[in-house]
């Protein structure tokens, strides 16, 4: 994974000191709020309904054990010994108190980490597949051209006061774990004819009130072309995207305004522009320096089978059970990936304490692993383990409450924090999916169930990503009482998709029965191996409404 470099410790460290100023600043009133608002903001620390909140980059997911220490470390002595894991592999730490703030920034700097750009209008943490560098699947490890990708946005003058927000995301397989078509812009390696590797390039993804799935708008990109040809899209967008209306000002609203052709037209000139006049240079000089920091760990010459592992797995229902929803294969023989799923029956999910943070590194300094990844799908993944130490890893995962068997199923659940959090909410979330995880937690019925994703939010923002949930639920406020309207039908992987809202929404006390009853009408329906999702693509929404309202 990437290592600062002097530049980096150092700048990192005087932002921090420099947000001391302003935090001082502010604390004797020589600052308003309206005035401290985007000073925070540039530092990823949030105003929240009952506390500030600091999110905390994690750039494409990984993590290193030191920073796993670090964070746990961090967590104790600023919030309440736990953090939370968002949809962008970001982690939120809800409860900092502002004069502490900079020490926290300055404890974040020694482990290499900080909070910038997860906030403001400018380009966020971009993201990857939590399988990277692991999976046979891909045609490269997508994370060096993310870190290729943050080196040039960062504090890129053009572009660190854009319209609206900015999300980027790569990928490098055929399947979509990382939401690709729901970005503001989406990277896909792919090769050419000639066996050349370069990039799709996709714009206008985006979800929130207005939901777009991306469009295509460069087809083959080379590699040595991929800043030029990023920076003519966001200089598009910057130059003609909406700054008069917040809810109109994503580069989705652009897109969908003058029609994907006319963007392309667009983005054809500055690029042809930007490469007259001198583009950002990537030479292969550099871009072999960034790929070098990613290089696979050591691995050994195993046996794929593992005889070890084949008698755990026989001997041990449970860990049968965990193996079968939580392990990945892997591009080298006897190895594997593994999913510690952050979703345990009835608690928050995406939540991980800092008991479990240091636990998590004693593991991976144990298991030899030596970056942990986390998911956009708020789960946390060991990527490179030895298949013969999946039983004695699973050992020490079950008390720690990291071996819920469910990566997948319909307690697997996304999950914004909502209305307990949040001051944007209209409803709470977290507990909605708390009641749901709890009424399906029978296990055997999660896995005859089969593959079901349940994404819910607590605002239109959409940040639980209910849009592109198999079953989303988008919390509301209907007169002062929260409602809950059930959407079906969409998918942010590969074959992605938008949902559909089935109609009046229920109340907290019905919204549960109203998803078994949907649930349950699968089961019915189904044909052999089919998914909800191909269920009900095959069906339709209306035997869906007819379940939940009653024919009409």
């Amino acid at each position: 994974m990437y290592r600062y470099d002097e530049f980096d410790a150092q700048f990192v460290r005087q932002r921090a000191e420099q947000f001391r100023g302003q935090v001082e600043r502010r604390l004797a009133g020589e600052l308003t709020e309206d005035e401290f608002k985007p000073l925070r903001l540039m530092n990823g620390l949030y105003l929240q309904l009952h506390s500030y909140m600091l999110r905390i980059a994690i750039p494409y997911g990984t993590l290193n054990a030191r920073q796993v220490r670090g964070l746990a470390k961090i967590e104790r002595k600023y919030d309440k010994s736990y953090g939370h894991f968002t949809t962008r592999t970001n982690l939120q730490l809800n409860w900092v108190q502002l004069p502490q703030v900079p020490d926290l920034l300055m404890d974040l700097a020694d482990i290499e980490m900080h909070g910038l750009q997860t906030s403001g209008n400018c380009v966020r943490n971009v993201t990857a597949d939590q399988f990277a560098g692991a999976t046979a699947e891909e045609i490269e490890d997508p994370r060096p051209t993310c870190e290729i990708i943050r080196q040039w946005s960062t504090l890129h003058p053009e572009f660190s006061y854009l319209p609206r927000k900015f999300k980027i995301a790569v990928g490098a397989t055929e399947q979509d774990r990382a939401a690709l078509m729901i970005h503001d812009l989406a990277v896909q390696v792919v090769k050419n004819d000639k066996g050349e590797t370069g990039y799709r390039v996709y714009v206008g993804g985006g979800l929130g009130r207005t939901p777009y799935l991306a469009m295509e708008i460069g087809s083959f990109v080379p590699r040595n072309d991929l800043l030029a040809f990023l920076e003519a899209v966001l200089r598009v967008y910057n130059e003609a995207g909406r700054r008069d209306n917040i809810h109109k000002a994503r580069i989705k609203i652009l897109v969908h305004a003058i029609g994907v052709e006319e963007l392309r037209r667009r983005v054809e000139i500055e690029f042809a522009e930007i490469k007259q006049t001198g583009a950002v240079p990537l030479p292969d000089e550099e871009i072999k320096r960034i790929f070098a920091y990613f290089q696979p760990p050591k691995f050994e010459t195993l046996p794929d089978a593992s005889p070890e592992f084949d008698a755990s797995l026989k001997a041990n229902k449970d860990f049968a059970a965990w193996v079968k929803q939580s392990v990945h294969p892997h591009k080298v023989p006897g190895y594997v990936s593994a999913t510690l799923t952050l979703k345990p029956i009835g608690d928050t999910p995406g939540d991980c304490s800092a008991d479990q943070m240091d636990a998590i590194a004693d593991m991976m300094d144990a298991f030899a692993q030596p970056e942990v990844r986390v998911t956009h799908e708020q789960n946390l993944v060991f990527p490179h383990l030895r298949k013969k130490d999946l039983f004695a890893l699973w050992q020490k995962l079950v008390p720690l409450e990291l071996a819920t068997p469910n990566a997948g199923l319909v307690t697997d659940i996304i999950t914004c924090p909502g209305l307990d959090y949040c001051d944007l909410a209209n409803a709470r979330s977290i507990t909605v999916a708390q009641d749901i995880a709890k009424r399906f937690a029978d296990w055997d019925r999660q896995r005859d169930i089969g593959e079901l994703k349940i994404k819910i939010s607590g605002c239109i923002n959409a940040c639980g990503h209910h849009h592109v949930g198999h079953i989303g639920i988008l919390g509301v406020d209907r007169k002062g009482v929260e409602n809950y309207q059930i959407l079906l039908g969409g998918s942010g992987a590969e074959d992605a998709s938008l949902a559909e809202i089935m109609g009046p929404g229920f109340d907290k006390d019905d919204i549960v029965d109203a998803v078994e009853k949907v649930v349950d009408l699968y089961t019915e329906r189904r044909q052999d191996g089919e998914r909800f999702l191909d269920t009900y693509r095959r069906l339709g929404a209306q035997p869906f409404k007819e379940r939940l309202y009653g024919a009409r």
